[in-house]
């Protein structure tokens, strides 16, 4: 059974930093590209960052770029979201997601919701002002 379990989420003060972790089980982990999504309280979920299966590729939303980085560790079956310069509107429940690779050269990324495989349940991450 495929298993994602995120953490490391909670209350932090504007400009204040959190590091997001999602660990696997139940697959091979080096063989999934990996995202975060998020939801905001009344919102669509959104892409936030995605990284290849190798973690030679790494892509952000607009809204996070220069203030989030995705990184990986396969011998840990880990992905995390370190959160810098956090402003309120970056609350919300944060997922991480993993879509399994088609080959092995397969290196692509992905950012949209219906492409990932698997879901974790979320952590909520809340900015105060």
């Amino acid at each position: 059974q495929v298993q994602l379990v995120e953490s490391g989420g909670g209350l932090v003060q504007a400009g204040g930093s959190l590091r997001l972790s999602c660990a696997s089980s139940g697959l091979t982990f080096s063989s999934y590209a990996l995202g975060w999504f998020r939801q905001a309280l009344g919102k669509e979920r959104e892409f936030v960052a995605a990284i290849n299966w190798s973690g030679s590729s790494t892509y952000y939303a607009d809204s996070v770029k220069g203030r989030f980085t995705i990184s990986r560790d396969n011998a840990k079956n880990t992905v995390y979201l370190q959160m810098n310069s956090l402003k309120p509107e970056d609350t919300a429940v944060y997922y991480c997601a993993a879509k399994g690779r088609r080959y092995y050269s397969d290196y692509r990324i992905y950012t949209a919701n219906f492409e990932y495989d698997y879901w974790g349940q979320g952590t909520q991450v809340t900015v105060s002002s």
